[in-house]
């Protein structure tokens, strides 16, 4: 995923740069950054505690039961689509995905600016050729999704910043994604591969 994050990063920071370069009467784009991202992703997880038969709330791969007890220790997904039942990847395990990443809405990016994508134009199944990752590698609100879907589940993903780049900005080799950023990936798993144990 990084070397996507680092070319399409790369095309936000011009953007990031004219929106905090503010002239009077126009408000930055990143302006309450982190208050705004901990809004958005506490509205998520409110709507999703409302609307159980569309929405989960999944708790962190990594944290216990009793030390997971914010909001924020959860990723929020809404269900696109349920593939049929079956098995989920482990943590071990590698993944083919197609996937679309999105920063919360902002006056320029009424949709969420789109940092990181596998598939370009529309979504079509029929076009589009999944990316490999380990499940192990990714950040824990990405692995978290992956370790509960089933071959052909598409999910909206939304994940708190202490589970994605966290509270200082994530620097790649050539881009930065700015601190307290809650993320939203619009995730399809295509198949998994696990490794065969000797």
């Amino acid at each position: 995923m990084n070397k996507y994050i680092s070319k399409c990063i790369g095309l936000l920071l011009p953007l990031l740069a004219c929106a905090c370069s503010e002239t009077e009467g126009e408000t930055s784009e990143l302006a309450n950054w982190q208050s705004r991202n901990e809004t958005y992703f506490s509205e998520a997880y409110q709507t999703a505690k409302a609307n159980p038969d569309r929405y989960k709330i999944i708790r962190c791969w990594s944290l216990e039961e009793n030390v997971a007890v914010s909001e924020d220790n959860n990723i929020v997904v809404e269900v696109l689509n349920e593939g049929p039942a079956g098995a989920s990847p482990l943590y071990t395990d590698s993944v083919r995905v197609h996937y679309r990443g999105y920063y919360i809405p902002t006056t320029s990016f009424p949709a969420g600016y789109v940092f990181d994508q596998s598939w370009t134009g529309d979504y079509d199944l029929a076009t589009m050729n999944p990316t490999t990752f380990a499940v192990g590698g990714l950040i824990d609100g990405f692995t978290t999704a992956l370790l509960y879907m089933k071959p052909g589940d598409r999910w909206r993903v939304t994940i708190p910043y202490n589970l994605g780049y966290g509270t200082s900005d994530y620097t790649s080799t050539s881009s930065t994604t700015p601190a307290y950023s809650t993320l939203i990936f619009d995730i399809t798993l295509v198949s998994f591969h696990r490794p065969v144990s000797e």
